[in-house]
């Protein structure tokens, strides 16, 4: 048994919409006005002030969370999304998972996107999340190793993200993860773009949404893999194993996007 397998390794995007109940709270909108008009008024306010219409990250709504779990020999991913779920339990049912494993977590920018847009949206929603909260003075039995180690402190690396690390925390440095993960030879973001999911949304396109996120928390873990390799971590057979891994798990979801996936993924 190679003791990477023994790692828990948790690698997760999100996928948001504009808050519009949110709007149309802060700035008194009239009631008549429907949900394509508030977000496009947001856009517009928000382009007039920094020449973006990014909204801030706590007026975005969480529409979809997808995770690529490895745990022992087993690797899945998954989504907690609506409809299935509404925001405040997709957002709680993903703490839970740390909470439950520990789990190392990876990201592709969560440090300055996706962990601070689930803190303002898991306040709101009342979230309970000790586990992830833990810096050394919590009542689990390993707690004060996570005064050295752990999920908030940018230069810790129980939450790595690869995209800041790799940057050497230097936000001129950062890349597209597509862009990278291409150049690595994996097949990147397949069919949409962060800048369609609002478009998607409202075309009641969902499952596209969600089928989206989960092909880029996919290839935040396989650049994860490689930047494992790369540091020593996993030799050249362990990430053959890896890959062959992830592969055998896609083959067995049988599901659109993932036979997509792996048809622009050549062995």
């Amino acid at each position: 048994m190679y003791s990477y397998l023994r790692d828990i390794t948790l690698a997760f995007d999100i996928e948001t919409i504009p808050d519009v109940e949110g709007l149309r709270r802060l700035h008194d909108l009239d009631a008549t006005l429907s949900d394509e008009e508030v977000a496009e008024l947001a856009f517009q306010q928000r382009r007039a002030a920094s020449g973006s219409d990014f909204l801030p990250l706590h007026l975005q709504r969480v529409a979809v969370v997808s995770c690529a779990l490895r745990v022992g020999k087993e690797f899945r991913v998954w989504s907690l999304a609506e409809p299935e779920q509404g925001e405040g339990e997709i957002i709680q049912r993903f703490f839970d998972g740390v909470e439950k494993f520990s789990p190392q977590l990876v990201s592709w920018n969560g440090g300055g996107f996706d962990l601070p847009v689930l803190h303002y949206r898991g306040l709101m929603h009342g979230v309970a999340a000790a586990r992830y909260w833990d810096l050394g003075d919590g009542d689990y039995p390993d707690s004060r190793d996570f005064k050295w180690n752990n999920y908030i402190s940018r230069y810790h690396t129980r939450h790595l993200d690869l995209m800041d690390l790799l940057a050497m925390y230097q936000p001129r440095a950062s890349v597209p993860l597509d862009e990278l993960a291409k150049l690595i030879g994996f097949p990147g973001k397949l069919g949409m773009h962060g800048s369609r999911v609002w478009e998607a949304w409202c075309a009641g396109r969902k499952s596209e949404i969600r089928d989206y996120c989960e092909t880029d928390a996919l290839n935040t873990y396989l650049v994860s893999l490689r930047f494992r390799l790369m540091r020593g971590e996993l030799s050249g057979s362990d990430y053959e194993q890896e890959m062959a891994c992830v592969r055998a798990a896609l083959v067995r979801l049988e599901k659109p996007h993932w036979q997509e996936f792996l048809a622009a993924w050549p062995a």
